[in-house]
């Protein structure tokens, strides 16, 4: 699919992340968007989002609902900064396939003291794929990153 194609599929408001995050690469090409109503991402399921039944996998599914979540509690405490996943649980409700735009969003996000809390749902054309709720440490430093930490605009509103 080329990325014409994404750009007729992803709704308004969505930029390309960019590349060189790590295992968040495995979902390029990805899309978010973060306002100050909440967080959102997605993406067109390709081929190397595939299993081997030829639809989107779990995995593809539990990274996007991941970033999206902690995307989300780092929004709602102000941080740009990285927050480690304590816990994260999906429930698979149908299948994403080849070619469709699946989005996470999230619906609700608390934080309180060290640790942030958030739920959302993947949907899909046809409606929601998977459903999804995390628990995230806020550590009281910014972070450990390999190099140094990303652009603020990763983490804040466009």
């Amino acid at each position: 699919m080329t990325e014409s194609a994404h750009d007729t599929q992803k709704p308004d408001g969505f930029m390309q992340l960019p590349t060189g995050l790590g295992y968040t690469d495995t979902l390029q090409p990805c899309y978010r968007r973060i306002t100050d109503a909440g967080v959102s991402f997605g993406l067109v399921v390709e081929a190397q989002h595939c299993n081997v039944m030829g639809i989107c996998h779990g995995g593809v599914l539990s990274t996007l609902a991941d970033i999206a979540a902690a995307t989300a509690v780092n929004h709602a405490a102000g941080r740009n900064a990285g927050s480690p996943t304590i816990n994260l649980a999906l429930d698979f409700i149908s299948a994403g396939k080849r070619g469709q735009w699946l989005q996470a969003d999230m619906h609700e996000v608390s934080i309180k003291r060290l640790f942030g809390f958030s739920s959302g749902v993947i949907s899909g054309p046809d409606g929601v794929i998977a459903r999804f709720n995390g628990t995230f440490y806020l550590p009281v430093h910014d972070g450990v990153w390999k190099q140094s930490p990303p652009a603020e605009s990763l983490f804040t509103a466009e």
